[in-house]
C-alpha cells in the first residue's frame, strides 16, 4: 500500500485513527466556545443581571462581542496558518478563557461590554483553528462530516449551557458561574498542547506559503462566502443569544425553567451537524461530484432554516410550539453549516484554508453587529408599542427572509467548489 503524497489524500485505504482523537479536541472546544459565549446570555435573562441590563443595553453589548468578533476574524486566520494549528488553537482559547473569566468582576452594563469584547477577539480563533485541524487530518470526501462533528459542538455547548448556567447560577451565584466555565478552558488547554501535532502527511502543505490577505479578498469565492456569513451566521447568533429572553419575556419563563426546556432547540440541531455533514458524503458516494453535492446541501438546508423562520410565527402557540420551530431553524442552520465549513478546503490550498474561513467570518462578525443592535431596538420599541410576541415574531420574519439572501449569494455566487489553481501556484512558488 502506498503513502499519499503532500496533499494527497487516500482515505479508503490509509486512514488515520488519531483523527478521531484530534476532532474531538475541536468539538471540546467548540462546547468551550459557547459555554463561555452563552454564559452571560443565560444569566442576563433572569435575576439581578436582568434588572441590570435593560433589552437595548443587551442587544449592545452583544454587539460589542461581535465588533471583536469581526475584528479578530480579520487576523486570526492568518495568524493561525501562519503559527501552525497547535499554537494558533492554544492562543485562541486561552485569551478567550481568561476574557470569560473576567466576566465576574464587571458590574456595569458597560463593563460586560469590554469583557465580550475580549472574548469575541479570542473566540473568533475557534472555527479557522478548528478547519485547519479538520483540513490536516481528513480527506476530502471525510471533511463535511468531520467538520459537522466538530461544529456540532456549538449545539452541544449550546445543550449544555441552560441547564449548568441555571444551576451554577441558583447555587453559587453568577461570579463563580463565569469562574467555573474558565477553570474548564484551562484543563483542555493543558490536554491540548500536549497531544496536538500535524500527521506527516500534511505537514509539508500545511508549511507552504501563505496566501496574503489582499489576495484572498479579491477572490471571488472568499468575496462571495464572506457576504453569504453577514446574512446566514446572525440567525443563529439570535437563537442562541436570545432564546432565553425570548422565553422570559414572551412566556414569563424563570430561569430554572429556561435552564431545562432551551437546550431542545439545541439537541435538535446536533442532529443536523452529523446528518448535514453525512446526507452530503452519502451523496459523494452515490456519484454525485463533490462540488455539485456541497451546493445541493447548502440549498436543501438552508430552506429549511428560511422558511422556518417565516413560516413559524404563523403556526406558534406556545412555549412549545415555538421551540419546535427555533430547532427546525437550527437544524436547519447546523446542517447548511456543516457542508459550508468544509467549501474552503474544497478550492484553496491546505496554508490558506484558517485564512480563508476567518475572512469570511469577517462577515459573521459584521452580520453579528449589525443585526444583534436592531433586534434589540426591535424588540425594545415593538414590545412598547403592541407587545413581546409581536415584536418577536416580527424579528423571526426578518431572520427567515436574511437566510433566503444568505443562501442565493452561497448557491450563486461563490463559483464552482473546485482547487483554485491560481492560488495553488502561487503557494507552489
Amino acid at each position: 500500500m502506498r503513502k499519499p503524497q503532500p496533499g494527497e489524500y487516500l482515505a479508503t485505504t490509509w486512514p488515520l485513527k488519531m483523527r478521531w482523537v484530534m476532532i474531538s479536541f475541536a468539538f471540546a472546544a467548540t462546547v468551550l466556545n459557547y459555554l463561555h459565549r452563552l454564559s452571560f446570555n443565560y444569566l442576563a435573562a433572569n435575576g439581578y443581571l436582568r434588572d441590570l441590563i435593560p433589552d437595548d443595553a443587551f442587544g449592545y453589548i452583544a454587539t460589542c462581542f461581535f465588533i471583536a468578533y469581526l475584528i479578530s476574524n480579520g487576523v486570526s486566520g492568518f495568524i493561525i496558518d501562519k503559527l501552525g494549528t497547535r499554537l494558533g488553537y492554544a492562543l485562541s482559547m486561552a485569551f478567550w478563557t481568561t476574557a470569560g473569566i473576567l466576566h465576574a468582576i464587571a458590574r456595569s452594563p458597560f463593563q460586560f461590554g469590554i469583557f465580550r469584547f475580549f472574548l469575541g477577539i479570542g473566540e473568533a480563533g475557534n472555527w479557522p483553528a478548528a478547519i485547519k485541524l479538520t483540513s490536516e487530518w481528513f480527506p476530502p470526501e471525510e471533511r463535511s462530516t468531520a467538520s459537522g462533528i466538530f461544529n456540532s459542538g456549538a449545539a452541544a455547548g449550546a445543550v449544555i449551557a441552560p441547564l449548568l448556567i441555571a444551576w451554577l447560577g441558583t447555587t453559587f451565584g453568577w461570579q463563580v458561574t463565569f469562574i467555573v466555565v474558565g477553570v474548564l478552558g484551562y484543563l483542555w488547554l493543558g490536554a491540548f498542547w500536549f497531544t496536538y501535532y500535524t500527521p506527516d502527511r500534511s505537514l509539508k502543505e500545511s508549511k507552504a506559503r501563505i496566501v496574503p490577505p489582499i489576495k484572498l479578498i479579491k477572490n471571488k469565492f472568499v468575496l462571495s462566502l464572506t457576504l453569504s456569513k453577514v446574512f446566514i451566521d446572525p440567525v443563529w447568533y439570535f437563537i442562541t443569544f436570545w432564546i432565553g429572553r425570548y422565553l422570559a419575556d414572551t412566556y414569563d419563563w424563570d430561569l430554572a425553567k429556561i435552564g431545562w426546556f432551551a437546550m431542545f432547540p439545541f439537541i435538535i440541531a446536533d442532529f443536523g451537524n452529523i446528518l448535514g455533514g453525512l446526507f452530503t458524503q452519502l451523496i459523494i458516494k452515490k456519484g454525485v461530484p463533490i462540488p455539485k453535492a456541497r451546493k445541493i446541501g447548502a440549498g436543501f438546508f438552508g430552506s429549511i432554516m428560511a422558511f422556518s423562520l417565516i413560516l413559524g410565527p404563523f403556526l406558534i402557540t406556545g412555549p412549545f410550539s415555538a421551540l419546535a420551530v427555533l430547532a427546525l431553524a437550527g437544524f436547519g442552520y447546523a446542517s447548511l453549516s456543516a457542508n459550508m465549513l468544509a467549501f474552503p478546503a474544497d478550492v484553496v490550498p491546505l496554508s490558506a484554508t484558517a485564512s480563508v474561513w476567518g475572512v469570511a467570518s469577517v462577515g459573521s462578525g459584521l452580520g453579528g453587529a449589525i443585526f444583534q443592535s436592531i433586534s434589540g431596538v426591535a424588540v425594545k420599541h415593538l414590545s412598547a408599542k403592541f407587545n413581546y410576541t409581536v415584536a418577536y415574531h416580527a424579528v423571526f420574519i426578518g431572520y427567515g427572509l436574511m437566510t433566503l439572501i444568505g443562501m442565493l449569494i452561497l448557491l450563486f455566487m461563490t463559483g464552482p467548489l473546485v482547487r483554485n489553481k491560481e492560488l495553488d501556484e502561487f503557494v507552489k512558488n
